[in-house]
Formats: C-alpha cells, sequence, structure tokens
C-alpha cells in the first residue's frame, strides 16, 4: 500500500471514529456537510479521496480541526514553529477534479492560519464553490489559475496573487496549457475569540457537490 493509500485510510478511520463517538449517522453528517451518504460511506472506509473543501466541511459537523484528520505524532495546541522541508509530506489527489494537495503547516486549535501548497493538472480545478469565515490568500507558483470570486473572475499567472474574503463563494480552476501550482494561506476570522468558533467548525456552504 503507497503512502496515499495509507493516508486515505487513516483519514477515513478518524472521520468514521469522529462520527461514532458523536453519536451521529451517515445519513445526518452527509447532509449537514452536503455531500452523498455514498461518498461519506467511501470516505470512512478509506475508498475514495477528498477535496480540502470536502474536508473543511466534514470537519466542521464533527467539531474537529481540519488538522486531526491527518497522522501526526503529536498535536499541540499551538504551532510554535515548523519547519517544512522540500519533497516532505504527499501530495493527496482528489479524484474527482485531478487536483493535488499537500498540507504545509498550521491548523493547530490555536493557530490563526494553514497553509497548502496546490497543483492543478491541464485543464483542472475545483468543481465546488466554497464559503467559510476568514480569508485567504492565494500565489500562483507557476501556470495560470483563473479564480471566480462571487460574480467576479480573475485570471493569474505566475507570481500574482490574490486576497479574498473567504465568505465570498469562490473557487479556483487551471487556465492554462500547463500544470498549474500555487501556495494557499487561509487564516480564520480576525475576530475569533474564546467565544467565536473556529473557522473549521463554522459551516462552509457548498453549492455543488464534489465525490
Amino acid at each position: 500500500m503507497d503512502k496515499i493509500a495509507r493516508t486515505t485510510q487513516d483519514i477515513g478511520r478518524r472521520l468514521r471514529a469522529a462520527r461514532i463517538g458523536a453519536g451521529l449517522t451517515l445519513a445526518s453528517v452527509a447532509r449537514q456537510a452536503s455531500v452523498s451518504e455514498g461518498f461519506l460511506s467511501k470516505l470512512e472506509r478509506g475508498q475514495a479521496a477528498a477535496s480540502i473543501a470536502n474536508l473543511i466541511q466534514l470537519a466542521d459537523v464533527l467539531g474537529l480541526g481540519l488538522h486531526e484528520l491527518f497522522p501526526s505524532d503529536s498535536a499541540p495546541a499551538k504551532t510554535r514553529v515548523a519547519v517544512h522541508r522540500a519533497g516532505a509530506g504527499d501530495l493527496q489527489e482528489v479524484a474527482a477534479t485531478g487536483y493535488r494537495w499537500r498540507h504545509l503547516g498550521g491548523g493547530a486549535p490555536l493557530d490563526r492560519m494553514e497553509v497548502f501548497h496546490l497543483v492543478f493538472p491541464r485543464s483542472k480545478g475545483m468543481a465546488t464553490t466554497v464559503s467559510h469565515p476568514g480569508q485567504e490568500h492565494c500565489y500562483v507558483l507557476s501556470g495560470e489559475v483563473l479564480f471566480h470570486v462571487g460574480d467576479s473572475q480573475y485570471r493569474l499567472k505566475a507570481g500574482d496573487g490574490i486576497l479574498i474574503d473567504s465568505q465570498q463563494p469562490h473557487r479556483a480552476e487551471n487556465a492554462g496549457r500547463g500544470q498549474a501550482q500555487m501556495l494557499m494561506t487561509v487564516a480564520r476570522s480576525a475576530d475569533a475569540s474564546a467565544d467565536v468558533p473556529d473557522w473549521w467548525r463554522l459551516s462552509a456552504t457548498t453549492t455543488k457537490e464534489e465525490t
């Protein structure tokens, strides 16, 4: 079994354990996360891969931080120092879209941000439009990426970046002839406090299901 398959199974086991621990049914979690019951069942059995958008929604419903779905030797409350070495960490492939992503850091309960490396093969992108509290900054490393934010579109090339209020519906797609890569930083709402849940515990809105 390769690393991607093992990680997919690990995520599935964590989702199932969290769901059962919370006393929730497959149907209930699937409905609240805006995914199909069949898709969630496959996720839990490690037979399907999920996008970041799907995982954010599922973590929200289950009251988890996104980082809690990934294997880790330790889970600190707040990241003090995190060094990411070149080539470290597996790229997770989303079968439905073909794009891949790697978690670079952040996401502990008291962290204000998470960082991801996204890779879009030719003519691929997010089929899901999402929205959630906080902000996102995306910096294009290579290729061209078309961002859909609300009713507007922004075509970015390598070296370009975009900062958005992520409560606006948004998605991205490869707009070039070759592979595109970008660095994405997701930050929770600046006014978050002990009385305000972290952004990953709030509802994310999906207008098109990704399975």
